[in-house]
């Protein structure tokens, strides 16, 4: 009989796996335009919050966002009242059906988020020790050249102008590469293996015990 401890690891790994399966399949569908609607508005508001954090500070940011929910709210609410003073209703509380509903944040669900999220920082933490402490020195050096670029991209862009980049690229080429698939494809191919080709040679050239040593 299998231990109830395993069992009950094994049930949590299969739904953390279920939920980010779910969580990419519906960024994928955002990003690649499945529903235009709602992938305009999640664009549309994402690069707002964005343009706005590069003008105004997050706190200006956070009090417009609240005081125009309110000016929408506080007018919405005074608007029905009129009207149900005037036609002498008693639908009551314009809200009252939003204001019924459940919005507490059960115990599973947020279990449930919370492994999922633990599950990337501790793939995370291993990647970052893997590179960090030069257990594949190819692999290192290929970090290291990255930050060495990014140190001149931050010398040009700011946090804030990255991530509206960040943004538009997202949102702006899944959709380019779903039309133009075969031909992106060829060209990716051909970038990679030159790389490989690069890299071969340069690990070549390495001193034997600094060699990257392939898993039997």
């Amino acid at each position: 009989m299998a231990d109830p401890m395993t069992q009950s690891g094994q049930i949590s790994s299969s739904l953390n796996a279920s939920s980010t399966k779910e969580s990419t399949y519906s960024v994928m569908e955002l990003v690649y335009w499945r529903d235009p609607k709602k992938s305009a508005v999640a664009f549309g508001m994402s690069l707002l919050v964005l343009l706005s954090l590069a003008i105004f500070s997050i706190i200006s940011v956070l009090s417009y966002l609240l005081l125009a929910l309110l000016c929408v709210t506080i007018t919405f609410r005074i608007y029905k009242s009129v009207i149900q003073a005037v036609q002498k209703s008693g639908e009551g509380h314009p809200f009252k059906g939003l204001m019924e509903q459940d919005l507490t944040v059960q115990p599973e669900t947020f279990r449930k988020y919370v492994d999922v999220f633990l599950t990337y920082v501790n793939r995370a933490v291993k990647q970052i020790k893997h590179l960090l402490l030069v257990e594949d020195l190819v692999d290192s050096l290929k970090l290291a050249g990255f930050m060495w670029l990014m140190t001149y991209v931050g010398a040009v862009f700011n946090g804030i102008t990255i991530l509206i980049l960040a943004d538009v690229i997202l949102f702006s080429t899944p959709p380019v590469y779903d039309k133009n698939k075969t031909q992106i494809d060829q060209y990716i191919e051909l970038i990679r293996t030159r790389v490989e080709v690069t890299l071969a040679k340069l690990q070549d050239k390495l001193p034997g015990a600094l060699k990257r040593t392939k898993a039997e």
